[in-house]
């Protein structure tokens, strides 16, 4: 098949859980022998930078701006889409559902992940809420089928909309190998630091974290890796309130391998997202042998299971983490439980196996996933519907 996979930044990943997403898929679809380009956006990605291991990259132009970067480029990646001809067209992100129709009216059908609630996100202000409030809709709509990538999600959509949608789980690789060399670099050692990845933005809880973890009594370090375009003062903030303690550390995006690195060094992984569908970096963490500790909302224990450590709020964590912190058989065990849940429910070439076997559906050829692959949800006893 011919595919384009539309509405990230584009890849080699440098930002967030689509663009990684947009790697992975976009890759291992190239190995099975399907051609694939994906849309990406010339402040990320190169325009020089034609391939990617195998897969097509186009650059397109966008307008910076925290509420027209996205559907711009979107709407520009759409239009190009229509001369290419492609298959199947894979659009990320609800709010750019009202572009499903470009590609529709000439024959392409399209497939939208709708990713989380992002109305939910505190970063977005009355205008952009309501306009990810109409994009939700649409995105039952417009679209050929809509994957969500948590049951959570799937029931959100099933009861505020009446709309079936695709469970896709999000996916993650299963390998942890320590090297003291590799994280040297942030002045830390293997099994020394506490991890947390997120954009920096105020509903990933970063700050939350930040005091739980200045009131531990421990010599190990927390690595807060992550940054955000559009949260400066936010940030600020975070790094007036660990200025005072000299080890939390502050990283910055890191990605590829340094990131796999920081992910398969560290003691142990802390999540505090409160808004989303399934978050990559938490089923990284897992894969990557970490025991996780997270924040108790609905979408995070879906994906941790009987797997890792559930927290309320900032007391308790501060509680759970110097329990975590002084008992290493407990952390053990976690890592383990947590490599074998991904391996279980959340492993890649399965993933891949569901959204190839999607695009066939919708195109009509045929792939290797139509001849038995075993479905994810399946796997996890969750209903699989299709628009």
């Amino acid at each position: 098949m011919r595919i384009a996979i539309l509405g990230t930044r584009g890849i080699p990943a440098s930002y967030g859980g689509f663009e990684t997403f947009a790697e992975h898929l976009s890759t291992r679809l190239v190995a099975r022998g399907h051609e694939v380009t994906v849309y990406g956006r010339a402040h990320y990605v190169s325009p020089r930078q034609l391939e990617y291991h195998g897969v097509r990259l186009k650059v397109l132009p966008t307008i910076r701006h925290k509420y027209f970067d996205t559907v711009v480029h979107a709407f520009l990646s759409a239009v190009h889409a229509v001369s290419e001809r492609f298959d199947v067209a894979l659009i990320c992100n609800a709010a750019n559902a009202p572009f499903a129709p470009i590609l529709r009216f000439t024959g392409t059908p399209v497939v939208l992940n709708v990713d989380g609630l992002e109305h939910k996100r505190k970063k977005w202000g009355w205008l952009g809420r309501r306009y990810y409030l109409l994009a939700e809709r649409l995105a039952t709509i417009l679209p050929n089928a809509t994957v969500t990538d948590a049951q959570v999600i799937h029931d959100y959509y099933l009861a505020r909309y009446n709309a079936p949608s695709t469970m896709i789980a999000y996916g993650s690789e299963v390998e942890r190998r320590p090297d003291r060399t590799a994280v040297r670099r942030w002045r830390v050692e293997p099994n020394r630091y506490v991890l947390y990845v997120s954009r920096l933005e105020p509903e990933n809880n970063a700050r939350l974290v930040i005091e739980a973890f200045k009131k531990v009594r421990t010599a190990y370090r927390l690595l807060i890796v992550g940054d955000a375009p559009y949260a400066r003062d936010y940030i600020k903030d975070l790094k007036a309130r660990a200025r005072g303690d000299k080890r939390i550390i502050f990283t910055g995006f890191v990605f590829g391998q340094d990131y796999r690195a920081l992910q398969q060094n560290a003691y142990c992984y802390v999540h505090a997202t409160e808004v989303g569908g399934t978050h990559p970096a938490l089923l990284e963490a897992m894969g990557y042998g970490n025991c996780v500790l997270t924040l108790a909302t609905p979408e995070n224990i879906e994906a941790i299971g009987d797997a890792g450590i559930a927290y309320a709020d900032e007391l308790d964590l501060t509680e759970k983490l110097q329990r975590v912190l002084r008992d290493g058989s407990l952390v053990q065990s976690y890592r383990h439980r947590a490599q074998q849940r991904v391996q279980k429910f959340y492993d890649w070439e399965r993933v891949v196996d569901e959204y190839e076997k999607l695009f066939g559906q919708l195109t009509g050829i045929t792939s290797a996933a139509d001849s038995g692959a075993v479905s994810v949800s399946e796997e996890t006893n969750v209903a699989v519907t299709q628009d």
